[in-house]
């Protein structure tokens, strides 16, 4: 089934000193470029959601929707609801996949596993769990969930998870790959990333060599 998907980065990163999160480079690249890399192959639209640096996010190719209130001005701030609405009401598709901009790791079967699960349990929306944890962030729903986030919202109402649970609603466990959901919230947090991808890469060489020589 045809999927769509929208990315996140429309929101304050005030722990990173308001820094505009999807732009932050890893390994010389925005994190929204390793977002797209792995979101790619799995979905048949990508959708970005900033409030920011449009331009910037422009030019990866890919439609911009700017958060209507942020539209008109308005200082309220919706948070990543403000994402999954604009997802549901401009996605082509009949399914939507929501993903943060700072998910560099995400897994590369997120939409298949999520999709499998809600097919399974006949639910309208599926949240990425591990080891016990929810990812709400991590989601994918039915468009038809429209009004009732439409309404969500209109009451003032801003907490992603209770909007959701409040829906024909399962969880697909991840605990097979942690790392995946990892929060990058301060630029200690990407600095741990940066380092540990590095010494990785480093590590591969030596790996391959010893294959070589046996």
């Amino acid at each position: 089934m045809a999927i769509s998907a929208i990315i996140l980065a429309g929101g304050r990163a005030t722990r990173m000193g308001g820094a505009d999160k999807g732009l932050v480079q890893l390994q010389q690249k925005p994190l929204i470029q390793h977002v797209i890399k792995r979101l790619k192959p799995q979905v048949d639209e990508i959708i970005i959601n900033a409030n920011r640096e449009i331009s910037q996010y422009q030019a990866l190719g890919y439609p911009v929707l700017q958060d209507e209130h942020a539209q008109n001005g308005s200082p309220d701030f919706l948070g990543p609801l403000a994402g999954f609405n604009l997802g549901l009401k401009h996605a082509k598709h009949d399914y939507l996949l929501t993903v943060p901009c700072d998910s560099p790791l995400l897994p590369p079967d997120l939409a298949q596993r999520l999709m499998t699960g809600l097919i399974k349990k006949n639910a309208d929306i599926a949240v990425a769990t591990s080891e016990g944890n929810a990812h709400p962030v991590f989601c994918l729903c039915k468009k038809s969930v429209l009004p009732s986030l439409t309404k969500y919202l209109a009451s003032g109402e801003r907490r992603v998870s209770a909007w959701q649970k409040s829906q024909c609603y399962t969880e697909v466990d991840f605990s097979d790959a942690v790392d995946a959901f990892i929060n990058l919230n301060t630029f200690e947090d990407l600095s741990a990333l940066d380092l540990k991808l590095s010494n990785t890469q480093n590590e591969r060489p030596l790996f391959f060599e010893i294959n070589l020589k046996k």
